[in-house]
């Protein structure tokens, strides 16, 4: 009996001493847990691109994680034609009734001129890189270019009396901007690019004096050079062999966040997307 006491009261003392000790390591387990978590959240500022983790808990146990970024698109040049009414006498497509429209590819508002050429969609998604990329629907864009003679409507010998491969479209729930258009040519001295300007609505997108950014999108070499084998781009080709992303003086400092990306074909038409991202 006594034997057994003595049995007893150490058992009791050694599972006292273990429980302490256990109770010293939770504490620290819970000090690298946390540590660890110190030095994965960072603190960084992530404004202008979005995280997003799903985990399917079936039998294949599968953790997609998905992450989106945008960047401020640069500020350019509105060139030398922007029918907005800051040049031309003062002369702006925005002010005409019918602005307002998806398939620019003829003239309006009197005019009777169409654009012809190869097929092409144009989407623009704007976002707001201060909200985590967040979609910007109810803005405006305005948007224009050159014909595939190298020409623009209001100004060019020949079109003066046209307005066509101009228009303005809301950003629909999405935050997208779609134009019906036609591939633009490659005149001397740039590469192929997209005018456009960025309002608040439709409503203020009646004068360059309300707009938010001006830019330009971008097209892919080789998307080029397949378009300008057709018929009426014959003078881009010699065009766009002169010259480069590098030696163009508005892309010279970078495409990256301009170049639309490209699909489609010749026969189909194409369709080029481009996220545009301005800071509101």
């Amino acid at each position: 009996m006594d034997h057994h006491d003595h049995g007893l009261a150490h058992d009791l003392v050694t599972l006292g001493r273990l429980a302490s000790e256990r109770r010293v390591m939770l504490r620290w387990l819970a000090g690298l847990g946390t540590v660890s978590l110190l030095g994965c959240g960072g603190g960084g500022d992530d404004t202008g691109s979005t995280t997003t983790t799903t985990t399917t808990t079936g039998s294949t146990g599968t953790t997609t994680t998905t992450t989106s970024s945008c960047s401020v698109i640069p500020e350019e040049t509105a060139g030398p034609y922007p029918g907005d009414g800051s040049n031309n006498n003062g002369l702006s497509a925005l002010a005409l009734s019918g602005v307002v429209r998806s398939d620019i590819r003829s003239s309006f508002a009197g005019a009777t001129g169409v654009a012809e050429g190869v097929l092409l969609t144009v989407k623009l998604t704007l976002v707001n890189t201060a909200s985590s990329c967040a979609d910007l629907s109810g803005y405006a864009i305005y948007l224009w270019h050159c014909d595939r003679a190298g020409r623009y409507s209001m100004y060019s010998s020949g079109v003066t009396a046209e307005n066509y491969l101009r228009g303005v479209q809301a950003t629909d729930t999405d935050g997208v901007a779609t134009f019906t258009t036609i591939f633009p040519a490659c005149y001397s001295g740039r590469m192929p690019h997209i005018h456009f300007e960025i309002y608040r609505s439709t409503t203020t997108a009646t004068s360059y004096t309300n707009k938010l950014k001006t830019s330009q999108m971008a097209f892919p070499v080789d998307v080029c050079s397949t378009v300008y084998a057709t018929t009426g781009y014959e003078a881009s080709v010699a065009n766009l062999a002169a010259i480069s992303f590098s030696t163009d003086n508005v892309f010279s400092d970078g495409v990256t966040s301009q170049i639309a990306t490209l699909s489609g074909s010749v026969s189909n038409g194409y369709v080029a997307e481009l996220t545009v991202g301005i800071s509101v």
